[in-house]
């Protein structure tokens, strides 16, 4: 009875996934077809088969060819700047956050839980308020068109990201940080090897919200990046959308939207198996 119920519990789950992923089938259904068939399909004129009679795989690369102002150039500067601009976010989320983090979850100073609730408080400012405070600031240094301003601020903390760290790194048990103590290691010692080692599963988390929200950041490169030459992906799919957002080059508009959107899939494919190895090895030490 237990496994016959089981199995029909799969039945909701499997609705919901298709229902999930049919924005995803879509976009892929019309990116292959030709342009008379997209736009029909489009404005509801025709239907989408399951899988394109003739698919049509040149769509890709002629999409492509046409982002930016020069051929295949435009894409990949693109292309580069995102992924530069992505990683050394990451990374400068992780570094900042874990490092306050554990400041506030293993040092004892004066002052440290109301320094950590105004931090949390400064979750509920919205992004809105300090827009243009930040633009001033950042057109003083001499940043604008740089992608200065879209990575410096990664490398001074996330008030979100500091909290799962901070929590994380409280339920560290004291005798590790004692027998590091012994061996010999200061804080920094501590934190790089003892408790960033300990926490993959909120490094995985941390890592891919960071990757997947500036990859598809498309208000922060727009106010600070001018030039063809430095903008991210997210400005070029929109500048290609502006030029080519007709009916007949919806087929393009959709391969060029599946292209950016893959490393997000697959960076959230690869942290999936992060995740479960981190909640399978927290029940076994458990």
């Amino acid at each position: 009875m237990n496994g016959r119920s089981s199995r029909w519990a799969y039945l909701p789950l499997a609705l919901g996934a298709a229902v999930m992923l049919f924005p995803l089938w879509w976009m892929i259904a019309v990116s292959l077809e030709t342009s008379e068939r997209a736009g029909a399909a489009v404005v509801g004129a025709e239907a989408i088969s399951l899988w394109p009679k003739d698919p049509q795989w040149r769509n890709y690369a002629d999409a492509l060819r046409e982002v930016g102002s020069t051929p295949w150039a435009g894409f990949l500067d693109a292309f580069a700047n995102s992924v530069v601009v992505a990683v050394l976010s990451v990374v400068g989320t992780v570094l900042s956050c874990s490092l306050v983090a554990y400041a506030f979850a293993r040092i004892r100073f004066r002052g440290s839980r109301a320094l950590f609730i105004v931090m949390l408080a400064t979750m509920m400012l919205p992004a809105q308020v300090t827009m243009i405070p930040l633009f001033i600031l950042f057109r003083s240094l001499g940043w604008i068109d740089t992608i200065l301003p879209l990575v410096v601020p990664a490398f001074f903390g996330n008030a979100f990201f500091v909290f799962m760290f901070r929590q994380f790194f409280a339920q560290v048990p004291e005798a590790l940080v004692e027998a590091a103590r012994l061996d010999g290691c200061g804080h920094l010692e501590i934190w790089w090897r003892v408790m960033l080692p300990l926490c993959k599963p909120v490094i995985a988390i941390c890592a891919t919200f960071t990757f997947i929200f500036v990859w598809n950041d498309f208000m922060t490169p727009l106010i600070y990046l001018h030039s063809d030459e430095q903008a991210t992906l997210a400005v070029a799919l929109n500048t290609f959308r502006n030029q080519y957002g007709g009916l007949e080059d919806v087929h393009y508009l959709m391969a060029v939207s599946l292209v950016t959107m893959l490393p997000c899939i697959l960076l959230f494919l690869v942290a999936q198996r992060q995740f479960v190895e981190g909640l399978q090895k927290g029940a076994v030490k458990g």
